[in-house]
């Protein structure tokens, strides 16, 4: 399959819905990354499954706006969104669908993190306390 015509089957970033399941979404990142010849995470489909505007992405990810649609490949920005797939993983894994898991890691204050976000414990670089704590969660649910 030629690179054009997975561009044509991709959904346009500024159009994407975010599937039901994680791994969609994940396979609609690879799908993005395969067409665009760039082993990175698109930004705008991310941002845009989220509901997220761009200006947003930058700040939460600490980069300049221009980064998201210029320097893809960024490592702050591909880091902060491979931290915040990691968190939306694990979220999904725990209640088996990826709106609630986004709404969640977009809006949900976390008492034991003063009330934060997840999305904002992930942009204060505190992914992995994130993923200690919802694997608790999920511990002590089935344990």
């Amino acid at each position: 399959m030629t690179a054009e015509i997975l561009k044509e089957s991709l959904p346009d970033p500024a159009e994407y819905h975010a599937p039901a399941s994680y791994a969609r979404f994940v396979a609609d990142l690879k799908a993005s990354a395969r067409a665009e010849g760039e082993p990175v995470i698109s930004p705008r489909l991310f941002a845009s499954a989220l509901r997220m505007d761009i200006q947003t992405l930058a700040s939460r990810a600490h980069v300049h706006r221009s980064t998201i649609t210029r320097g893809q490949g960024a490592e702050k920005l591909q880091s902060f969104l491979r931290d915040a797939i990691r968190v939306l993983g694990v979220a999904a894994d725990i209640n088996g669908n990826l709106p609630d898991a986004l709404f969640w890691f977009r809006n949900e204050p976390i008492p034991p993190f003063d009330y934060q976000t997840p999305e904002q414990l992930v942009s204060a670089g505190r992914t992995d306390d994130l993923v200690r704590y919802v694997q608790s969660l999920k511990a002590g649910v089935a344990g």
